[in-house]
């Protein structure tokens, strides 16, 4: 069965010869040889079993099925452009949903907001935070802010921005703030210790990169998220266990304190990316959060 329609390659160097009447400058707009040019609209005229150019002199004019296969091409691919750049606008308008757990959406991303709309402008930047489990395979979702520890998923593409650091905060006002001061880690098992629900782990893990028995540790109030957690250390209720990246700005103003630094976990922190849709704007993303993460406040 013959095919409905000729080649698309042979049809788009036919409309470009007819469109300019010159083989030699069609092949200059197609970044091809004039001999390129010349095999299409011979290739499409035997296709056709019609001449579409008769030759004038050293030029080409169009016969009259020519001039009625050019006007056909140049309403088509016309629609066809318009569509596609119909498309690129509507995907560049369209929002980037960024799904971010709560506590860092309220405690490091919302006072570097406005620089990122500045910066990146055309991003549209849409922000959706849980301090649920994040699922960045949510349909809608552009991409997710996640602390995992690799291997990634084969269905993800995953831009790396900060290894996380964990350690014990605690604001200048708790009970036992001066006591603390100047003492080693072990200070800390006689200390009622608060802590989230959310990630349970995160005292046994300091502990044993402290060499210190996690057993020791006495567990006090507990809250179901970490920026209520968060909170409870800056109202001077008790020692909190926090990811650097969302103190930074609070040790740096003197609302809460680190005597003991801050130790690497085997989490990441990174942008998650669905690897079937478009990298671009989340690369672009992923660059300008690497660098604001490297500032010395985070």
């Amino acid at each position: 069965m013959a095919r409905d329609l000729p080649s698309l390659n042979a049809l788009k160097a036919f409309e470009v010869a007819a469109r300019l009447e010159s083989v030699s400058q069609a092949a200059d707009e197609l970044s091809v040889t004039h001999g390129a040019v010349s095999r299409q609209i011979r290739q499409l005229e035997e296709e056709l079993g019609v001449a579409l150019f008769d030759k004038q002199g050293r030029g080409i004019q169009l016969t009259a099925a020519g001039r009625q296969l050019r006007d056909a091409c140049r309403d088509a691919f016309g629609s066809l452009r318009e569509v596609c750049a119909n498309i690129r606008q509507t995907e560049q308008q369209a929002p980037f949903l960024l799904a971010c757990p709560g506590s860092l959406l309220a405690r490091w991303f919302i006072p570097r907001l406005d620089r990122l709309n500045r910066e990146l402008p055309a991003l549209n930047l849409h922000l959706s935070a849980s301090e649920g489990e994040l699922d960045p395979r949510r349909a809608g979702v552009s991409a997710t802010l996640l602390f995992a520890a690799p291997p990634w998923p084969a269905d993800m593409q995953v831009y790396p921005l900060r290894r996380e650091r964990i350690g014990p905060v605690f604001s200048p006002n708790y009970r036992s703030a001066a006591n603390l001061q100047g003492q080693p880690p072990s200070a800390l098992l006689d200390e009622s210790l608060l802590h989230t629900h959310s990630r349970t782990q995160a005292w046994s893990d300091w502990a044993r990169l402290q060499q210190l028995d996690p057993a020791q540790l006495c567990q006090g109030q507990g809250f179901e998220h970490l920026y209520y957690l968060l909170e409870a250390a800056l109202s001077g209720l008790g020692v909190a266990i926090a990811p650097q990246l969302l103190v930074a700005d609070d040790i740096a103003a003197g609302r809460l304190l680190a005597p003991w630094g801050f130790v690497e976990t085997q989490h990441q922190l990174g942008l998650w990316v669905p690897a079937r849709q478009p990298q671009g704007p989340a690369q672009q993303l992923a660059e300008w959060l690497s660098v604001q993460m490297r500032e010395p406040s985070a």
